[in-house]
């Protein structure tokens, strides 16, 4: 579970979530801060799915090929059973 939650993605949308939050105390809410908020969602999203591709193919399960970790999941599974 640390593997997942301590991630360098999730770690990195977590912090720019903070910052948005920060953000809002002192700016006003304009179209540039909703584009900031709608990029923070995306990368959140992006980096939710590559955790989640990631156990998949440590269990044995097949990636979806517009996945950073297609092509890779018997290399991550080999090594998810070794250790």
């Amino acid at each position: 579970m640390r593997k997942y939650l301590f991630g360098t993605g999730l770690l990195t949308a977590i912090t720019g979530g903070i910052t948005l939050l920060r953000s809002l105390r002192t700016e006003q809410f304009t179209w540039r801060t909703a584009l900031a908020w709608l990029s923070w969602g995306i990368s959140l999203a992006l980096a939710i799915g590559a955790v989640v591709d990631v156990r998949r193919a440590r269990h044995g399960e097949l990636a979806p090929a517009d996945s950073p970790v297609h092509g890779k999941e018997s290399k991550i599974f080999r090594k998810s059973v070794r250790s």
